[in-house]
């Protein structure tokens, strides 16, 4: 079934590739809201030259959220969501709130296997499932296997923590110590201090018992069971797999380092699940494969040398999968203040180098802040920063001056989409003395994004500017700069962090104070279109676009010859999308391109929209060669 299943996305890719190169605009057979275009580049998901592609070889950015922590409680069986039904609303509520065209999916070892060598059919169904309403929503999903202090069934009944991920016959067989943190002040501090955690993770890497083997065999079976129960079109849409969630050594051997260690026992671990992967009909897609969870935090004491430094290129059957969390900010000792412009644009930077290193795409899987107790005062700036460097290498500061710099744009999921945040009933380590019901049940985590009010709809608990954000979703060609001013807000304060900057003044009045993102590509000349998410804030007819394809305000619906326009984004869920589309052929090939996009402006003038555009024209043209900017407006004759 799965080898059918690739011939079939093949000959889908063919037939799509052949409609491409034709030029037409028929209607497409796919989600409610398809055009011509996005049957083909929804057949295909890969890396290729260290970014990802769809299948019409656009350079695709993911952002979503972690779908969710639930599945670390024992509530809903391991499952994200209690019913398909809660699913589906979350998944509409995901992209139409949120943003998001992505999810990492969580999934249960512990659910999954209940019983050694035992995989249970009713858990993968009812997963597939689940994920299938984010998949039929437009939703991009990656699987993983998660884990936090290797198990729950570590843990007693009195403890105060737990863990999720191996089931109770791992542990049963390991015959751990009870387990003891000591003076630990936060849940992490379990992952090092506690022996029982420790030796219990030490076993697993060495395959103690063959349990490793059993994870393996799992996961493989996990897989088979996706590829032969989602449809062709829903497969496609799984981009990929999360082999293991923040590794760690548990406890090193004499002489070895966390260097070391991912050398000899991480990697050969990824390339056993990269085999599994292979067997189970999955070749065409990554594994989203995690360095040792401590390589880049952010604290000097804690950081351990790492990053699968020795594991070569990886691309494209592997892609660079990290986590950061401001450490710093989090422990309310070390980061008195809050974030500020550019906070992480060095944190984030070494993910862009270190996958450009490994010579593969890279993804943040997550990241967040507590939005409760003592430092939820800095989210709204820690998050507003680090979606900032997921946008640029830059400060907004600097941006303006030095957009050659800006980089690429990095793939990222926040942790957590949990529409059950406030409202668990979750018995803690099994105690019926101990349910939890507030924020996120495990280990006192804060973390979603989102709630459900009391009359049953998903609710935004972060600033909405903050998270359903401008980003190029699907870039026909290269971006080589990007910014995005949310103008969110930290408490009655507005963040601006990149304001225009006088140099543009019509730029500058045509934005006002409102939001507004400028995206710069190299087109690659075809005819599929720049797709950018466009945030409910950016109604169609408050939107104005100016570009070297064009001016408008209120763009119009997408057609042959128009190369401003506001469609929805496919899957029915009320989202929307700009679309540029940049002239096609060999003579459109490397071409920059710019598109400054704002909701600041109300019924703008002809002339301004005018001036604006020459502004942006020159300006761009005074970092990239002009034939590709200026020059090339002035030859179009476009309005």
């Amino acid at each position: 079934m799965p080898t059918m299943r690739v011939r079939l996305m093949g000959a889908l890719v063919l037939v799509a590739a052949s409609l491409i190169g034709s030029g037409t605009s028929s209607a497409a057979t796919g989600p409610p809201g398809s055009l011509w275009f996005d049957d083909a580049a929804a057949a295909s998901f890969t890396v290729k030259d260290g970014r990802f592609v769809d299948g019409l070889g656009r350079e695709v950015v993911l952002r979503g959220y972690n779908v969710s922590g639930e599945t670390k409680l024992e509530e809903n069986g391991g499952l994200p969501f209690a019913s398909v039904a809660d699913a589906e609303k979350s998944a509409t509520a995901l992209r139409r709130l949120g943003g998001g065209n992505s999810v990492r999916f969580l999934l249960s070892w512990a659910h999954a296997e209940p019983a050694r060598g035992e995989v249970d059919p009713v858990y993968l169904a009812a997963a597939t499932a689940q994920m299938r309403s984010f998949l039929r929503a437009g939703i991009r999903v990656y699987p993983d296997f998660h884990q936090d202090l290797f198990s729950r069934h570590l843990f007693n009944e009195g403890s105060w923590y737990t863990g999720d991920g191996a089931p109770k016959w791992v542990v049963d067989a390991g015959r751990y110590p009870r387990e003891f943190c000591g003076v630990c002040l936060f849940w992490g501090q379990n992952i090092t201090q506690n022996q029982a955690v420790t030796r219990a993770t030490h076993d697993f890497w060495r395959n103690k018992g063959g349990i490793q083997d059993a994870f393996l065999a799992t996961a493989q079976t996990t897989m088979e069971y996706l590829a032969e129960h989602l449809s062709a079109e829903e497969f496609a849409g799984v981009v990929g797999f999360d082999p293991y969630n923040e590794p760690h050594a548990g406890a090193y051997e004499s002489g070895q380092s966390s260097r070391s260690w991912e050398r000899e026992l991480l990697w050969p671990f990824y390339e056993k699940f990269r085999a599994r992967m292979d067997a189970a009909g999955w070749r065409e897609k990554p594994a989203f494969v995690e360095p040792n969870l401590f390589w880049n935090a952010n604290l000097d004491f804690q950081r351990q040398e790492g990053g699968l430094l020795d594991a070569g290129h990886l691309g494209p059957r592997f892609v660079f999968n990290t986590h950061f969390y401001d450490q710093k900010a989090i422990s309310g000792i070390f980061m008195w203040g809050k974030a500020k412009d550019g906070q992480y644009a060095g944190d984030f930077g070494t993910v862009r180098d270190r996958a450009a290193d490994a010579r593969t795409a890279a993804v943040v899987s997550e990241f967040g802040h507590p939005l409760s107790g003592t430092v939820a005062d800095k989210a709204p700036t820690v998050m507003k920063a680090m979606y900032q460097a997921l946008d640029s290498r830059l400060p907004g500061a600097q941006w303006w001056s030095q957009p050659r710099d800006s980089g690429s744009v990095l793939s990222g999921t926040q942790w957590q989409w949990d529409v059950y945040h406030g409202r668990h009933r979750e018995r803690m380590n099994g105690n019926p003395d101990k349910v939890l019901t507030a924020a996120d049940a495990w280990n006192d985590e804060d973390l979603s994004a989102v709630r459900t009010d009391d009359s049953g709809r998903p609710t935004l608990r972060q600033d909405s500017r903050l998270l359903d954000r401008l980003y190029p979703s699907a870039t026909a060609g290269r971006t080589v700069a990007f910014t995005y001013e949310d103008r969110s807000r930290d408490g009655s304060t507005t963040l601006t962090w990149n304001p225009v900057p006088p140099q543009l003044p019509r730029v500058r009045e045509l934005v006002g104070t409102g939001q507004y993102g400028l995206l710069l590509w190299h087109s690659d000349g075809t005819a599929a279109p720049t797709e950018l998410h466009l945030p409910a804030s950016f109604p169609p007819s408050g939107t104005t676009v100016v570009s070297d394809l064009g001016r408008v305000h209120s763009p119009g619906a997408y057609a042959d010859g128009v190369p401003i326009a506001v469609e929805p984004e496919p899957g029915g869920t009320g989202s929307r999308r700009l679309l540029l589309t940049a002239p096609a052929g060999k003579s459109g090939v490397g071409a920059t391109h710019f598109a400054l996009v704002t909701n600041g402006a109300t019924a703008p003038s002809g002339e301004l929209l005018r001036a604006a555009q020459d502004e942006l024209a020159a300006w761009s043209a005074g970092h990239w060669d002009s034939r590709h900017s200026a020059m090339r407006l002035r030859r179009s004759g476009r309005p």
